[in-house]
């Protein structure tokens, strides 16, 4: 197992990502604790060179959204299946990085007609209670986890993200993010607040911290590239 920082992010194939320089030896995650998921029709699991690296969301029929940090080669993703390996899929044709944060919006190259995802204008409040879901390993160095997973967390103030855009801060209640949780949503009454970019774990504490990237940092960005 490698080495963790006191924030790693946390993608789930970390050599064929494209990482900071400042976390290079990284590490991706998945929830840890939690209860996995029936159904989740916006959910989306993002893959480079045909592996599953990170989690994200289905904002658009032809728009994704995910963590900058997991941008790589080939990608591809699957749509509106909890179980991993399955969904419609479409390959991605171009991607376009937030400037304000590790956020990542993905292009993808055949439309897919689902329920999206509905993003979030305000970051939550300190104290509140959010919803965090992912794909990503359950403990340690187990495999991803093969059905969605979610968990509650608690937001414990702000912070930065792996690109030192703002962030929500929180400490997970029923669980925790983990390798392969990257790019995964944080919600709060319903809409999408956060995209899953750090965490602060040993790979087995549900009670683990994690920063995902502000939403509403990056609306503006959001809105003028992918219309929503």
């Amino acid at each position: 197992m490698r080495k963790f920082f006191s924030a790693v992010v946390l993608a789930a194939a970390a050599t064929t990502m494209a990482a900071p320089a400042a976390l290079a030896d990284t590490s991706v995650p998945m929830i840890i604790g939690g209860g996995t998921v029936s159904s989740a029709p916006w959910g989306a699991q993002v893959y480079v060179g045909g592996q599953f690296n990170c989690s994200g969301t289905i904002i658009a029929a032809q728009w994704v959204l995910t963590a900058r940090h997991c941008s790589g080669s080939s990608m591809s993703v699957r749509v509106g299946n909890v179980n991993l390996g399955q969904g419609a899929a479409s390959t991605v044709d171009r991607t376009a990085a937030s400037p304000n944060g590790d956020i990542l919006l993905l292009h993808l190259r055949t439309a897919i007609n689902t329920t999206f995802i509905t993003l979030g204008n305000a970051d939550p409040g300190t104290g509140t209670t959010n919803s965090i879901y992912g794909w990503g390993r359950p403990r340690d160095n187990q495999p991803a986890s093969p059905v969605l997973k979610t968990a509650t967390v608690r937001v414990t103030g702000s912070s930065t993200d792996a690109f030192g855009g703002r962030a929500i801060r929180s400490q997970g209640v029923s669980g925790a993010a983990w390798h392969g949780d990257s790019g995964g949503p944080e919600i709060f009454n319903g809409v999408q607040v956060g995209v899953c970019s750090t965490g602060e774990n040993s790979g087995h504490d549900p009670n683990g911290t994690q920063n995902y990237a502000s939403v509403a940092a990056s609306r503006t960005f959001i809105r003028n590239t992918a219309g929503v």
